[in-house]
């Protein structure tokens, strides 16, 4: 029987979230022998998602030694522990939530916008006085920088500073980029620091580096656009594109609204053919001058479709997004990414087709 071989087996849990006791039912796996525990970055997945990756991790890192293991409910075995290093969590939510477009929840436990904010009186005079007081871990600890909107050397970043001071505050948030990426990053950043009163908070910076390194690599370029709207006025569009030629080509075109008459200026210069299946935008922060990041999901209107693991096909969806101080021209970046990332999947279908058609 099982029982003779359960020592050669290596047993895993699989749980879904449909009545938000995935983490707990892993966890309770696990206790009781399960040395594999499947879960997912952000707790994405079918239905209400699977259990999530980093609520694992972290109460196992916090728990292990004092919850599992011989002081653990089975009284016997090893303490339970990860190999993965919990710095890294919050770069990989970031970038899980800007490949697929699915935004986090802001009060997720680990990882949501507000896992680390505290409002009420009490809990602030708390904090003031012993951070531990409402914090069973550090935000450092997942690669979370409590930032104070300056650098760690005291340098606040504004339109003066140079491409060092930058480069400093990302590696301090935890960034490693190659020189081509911080290159365009610098770029981006002196472009919205001319605009932006009061420099660049830890906020700002990141939502460049999600806008930069997470997009797919372009085949068009964003270069200018600029919209004429009000009451009483079509609005209209002016869109500048560098095409994959290295050609800068403009387009006009009319809409119900600026974003609207700035999309469809994008598909007569690109092309493509897309319907916008979901608009969202936030604010980075607060304040009449604060960033905006848009996101964008898109689908062909010749429905490209992908085999899904269960068998069955579906219609491929494509999302982008894009940051600026001008609500348009965050729009208008995160539907150019959007659309570079199904440019880039047909490119490679169609490398695929032919490859096969070679080989027939």
């Amino acid at each position: 029987g099982l029982g003779e071989k359960a020592d050669r087996v290596v047993f895993s849990t699989h749980c879904q979230n449909d009545l938000g006791l995935s983490t707990a039912n892993s966890i309770a796996g696990a206790a009781h022998g399960a040395r594999q525990i499947e879960c997912t970055i952000n707790g994405i997945g079918e239905r209400a998602g699977n259990a999530a990756l980093e609520e694992v991790v972290m109460a196992l890192a916090l728990k292990g030694p004092t919850h599992f293991g011989a002081k653990g409910p089975c009284g016997e075995g090893p303490d339970l522990r990860t190999g993965i290093d919990p710095v890294h969590i919050t770069p990989t939510s970031n970038m899980v939530k800007e490949y697929t477009g699915m935004a986090v929840q802001p009060h997720k436990a680990i990882v949501g916008a507000n896992a680390f904010q505290h409002e009420s009186g009490i809990h602030q005079d708390g904090m003031i006085k012993n951070k531990q007081t409402y914090e069973i871990m550090t935000p450092e600890s997942i690669g979370l920088m409590r930032g104070d909107q300056q650098s760690g050397a005291g340098i606040v970043l504004g339109k003066h500073s140079g491409r060092n001071a930058v480069s400093t505050r990302l590696n301090e948030l935890g960034y490693e980029l190659d020189d081509d990426k911080l290159q365009a990053i610098f770029i981006r950043f002196k472009e919205v620091a001319e605009r932006k009163k009061g420099g660049l908070d830890d906020d700002d910076l990141e939502a460049l580096v999600a806008d930069e390194v997470y997009s797919a690599q372009a085949m068009w370029r964003l270069e200018r656009v600029q919209v004429t709207t009000g009451s009483g006025v079509v609005p209209t569009a002016t869109v500048a594109l560098t095409g994959p030629d290295g050609v800068e080509r403009q387009g006009v075109a009319m809409g119900t609204g600026p974003v609207d008459a700035a999309y469809k200026a994008i598909d007569a210069l690109t092309s493509v053919k897309v319907h916008l299946e979901t608009y969202s935008m936030e604010s980075v922060n607060a304040g009449i001058e604060a960033m905006a990041t848009t996101k964008v999901v898109v689908n062909p209107v010749d429905s490209a479709t992908s085999l899904h693991s269960s068998g069955y096909t579906t219609s491929r969806k494509f999302s982008g997004s894009g940051s600026d101080t001008d609500v348009v021209v965050s729009s208008a970046r995160a539907y150019v990414a959007a659309v570079n990332k199904l440019i880039r999947w047909n490119m490679r279908r169609a490398a695929a087709e032919q490859v096969e058609a070679q080989e027939a």
